[in-house]
């Protein structure tokens, strides 16, 4: 199968990773938070963490559809969101690290998935993504948000790539557990998610399950089309 793949990151003016320390950190946090969902490419089935394929379908996630996937670490829910949306669809994997976007390259080719884009930059910057404005239909944060030291500004770029009418969902940590989960003041809880969204001038719709120790929550862009 020929290599379709592109790295839209190339594209002059994109927002570069942050320092070598900051990386170390996220893939850390990948390796403990994110992949603990998975192994290889497929979700471990456990009560106690978010499963990518059982969430994506509360999701619901139609085929054809624009998906982007912010941190999208290990690529769970990147290649979970490329099995739905199919060939007529697409689905943009975005992360700081360049290793793990190469991880879900390599898997996405070895289940001959050619309609995945990988996206080197940081969507804590306005223009991160460097996705066109008003082009996605569902933006996926899942497990970033207590990662991230400006989650106002990761949800002021979701509303910009955002169709109107288009998604938001947003998975993460209710609590610490003791240290199974993130540090308690680095914690996101599902009250603040809120507050974030609905200052970003997004729309609440639905909770949905996600796992034991996440809440899961749907927000929509009532943003207009810019002309």
């Amino acid at each position: 199968m020929p290599n379709s793949f592109r790295d839209i990151s190339s594209i002059p003016g994109v927002a570069q990773p942050r320092t070598q320390a900051q990386q170390e950190l996220t893939r850390e946090k990948a390796r403990l938070w994110d992949e603990t969902a998975t192994v290889g490419t497929k979700p471990v089935s456990s009560g106690n963490f978010a499963n990518p394929e059982t969430n994506i379908l509360s999701m619901r996630i139609d085929p054809g559809m624009k998906v982007a996937d912010f941190g999208a670490g290990s690529g769970a829910y990147t290649l979970a969101a490329a099995r739905v949306v199919g060939r007529s669809g697409r689905v943009y994997a975005v992360d700081v690290q360049k290793d793990l976007l190469t991880r879900i390259q390599n898997n996405a080719m070895r289940e001959k998935i050619d309609w995945v884009d990988i996206v080197w930059g940081d969507f804590e910057r306005p223009g991160g993504t460097k996705l066109r404005d008003k082009s996605i239909d569902l933006v996926i944060m899942s497990n970033v948000l207590f990662q991230l030291d400006h989650p106002s500004q990761a949800f002021g770029e979701a509303v910009r790539v955002l169709k109107k009418g288009g998604q938001l969902a947003v998975i993460d940590w209710t609590d610490s557990f003791g240290g199974i989960g993130p540090e308690d003041k680095r914690v996101i809880r599902k009250e603040k998610a809120l507050e974030i969204g609905h200052d970003a001038g997004l729309t609440f719709l639905r909770e949905f399950p996600a796992g034991a120790h996440h809440y899961g929550i749907m927000f929509k862009s009532d943003m207009a089309t810019i002309t």
